[in-house]
């Protein structure tokens, strides 16, 4: 059922995927600004607590009819689990902004490139060369094709099954939604919300890069992993972009000013803005930051190149998945 379901739900949102701006999302925003403006009192243990009452409903909710459908039908099961992956997919809510970028590069229109990126980031791209379009466009789509499609399949998977999948969606909300600038919100929302979701991508971002690299240029990527994603001031997004470079023979990242020869992930791309490692959650699988760099600069055809390396990433789960449920049936 578990391949089935994701296979359904991909159909489905190929066909008519959901807006960025969906009544779902709004549902989760609506609740995350109430939990803020109810318990942001600046402390950690009230910034658990605000979490906790958006995050715990809404998955107990999703498991509880799961459930109960379960010992109803198979058919009611299979059909909700596919409606949850529908409204937490979102391989589409961000494809349209790659395609109409590389469509728009492709025809030398770098003012259309850059209005597209602007719209999909946020970010200045006022006069940016098309090597920085690229690049830009590239970290986005690396890091929210993880979001949108890896880690959902991952958490889809866990005993939970469609209320993992709420859950992770949920803390990667909140920890966009609530590290944005404001006056009003203290710090701790932004520092409980960013280890929260963390601690729940820990794996799947792993078994993401995992990915990137058996179906990329796998020693490339190797050696990003191990040797450029500390450099990154995201610890999770550095491995995703260190392995999603690697795997595509490019660079990605920009040199920090004043001699420094690491690099710094983009801080405000759709996928949401970058977090600073978390106390006590380091990653240790990189080396001295003196490591030489690899790889080439991208460019316009590196786009077409990351389509090929996304699709293979997909039909590799989706390969993953028809094991282990052909697996559990047989067993």
């Amino acid at each position: 059922m578990t391949f089935v379901s994701v296979l359904l739900a991909l159909i489905a949102e190929q066909f008519r995927a959901l807006g960025r701006n969906n009544p779902i999302h709004e549902i989760v925003r609506a609740l995350g600004d109430r939990a803020e403006h109810a318990f942001d009192t600046g402390r950690p243990r009230d910034a658990a607590l605000a979490w906790l009452t958006v995050v715990l409903p809404l998955t107990l909710a999703v498991m509880v009819v799961h459930y109960l459908l379960a010992s109803i039908s198979i058919a009611l099961t299979l059909a909700w689990n596919v409606l949850v992956l529908y409204m937490t997919l979102g391989f589409r809510q961000f494809s349209h902004y790659f395609t109409d970028i590389h469509e728009a590069l492709n025809r030398d229109d770098l003012l259309a490139a850059r209005a597209l990126l602007h719209e999909w980031t946020g970010i200045d791209t006022i006069e940016m060369p098309v090597t920085e379009i690229v690049r830009h466009t590239l970290e986005a789509a690396i890091v929210a094709v993880h979001r949108h499609v890896f880690g959902v399949f991952f958490w889809f998977l866990v005993p939970i099954g469609p209320g993992g999948v709420v859950l992770y969606r949920a803390a990667e909300f909140l920890s966009r939604q609530w590290n944005l600038p404001s006056a009003e919100r203290s710090p701790a929302l932004g520092r409980f919300s960013a280890r929260a979701f963390y601690l729940l991508d820990w794996v799947p971002s792993r078994l993401t890069a995992i990915g990137f690299a058996i179906v990329g240029n796998f020693e490339d990527a190797v050696y990003a992993w191990r040797n450029h994603a500390r450099k990154w001031n995201d610890a999770v997004n550095g491995i995703l972009l260190a392995s999603g470079g690697g795997a595509l023979g490019v660079r990605l990242g920009a040199p920090l000013p004043e001699d420094d020869s690491s690099v710094v992930l983009r801080t405000s791309m759709a996928a949401g803005p970058a977090i600073d490692y978390a106390p006590g959650m380091e990653d240790d699988s990189g080396p001295e930051p003196s490591a030489p760099e690899f790889g080439f600069e991208p460019n316009v055809r590196t786009l077409q190149s990351a389509v090929g390396l996304v699709w293979r990433a997909v039909v590799l789960w989706m390969l993953l998945l028809a094991m282990l449920s052909l697996a559990l049936w047989v067993g």
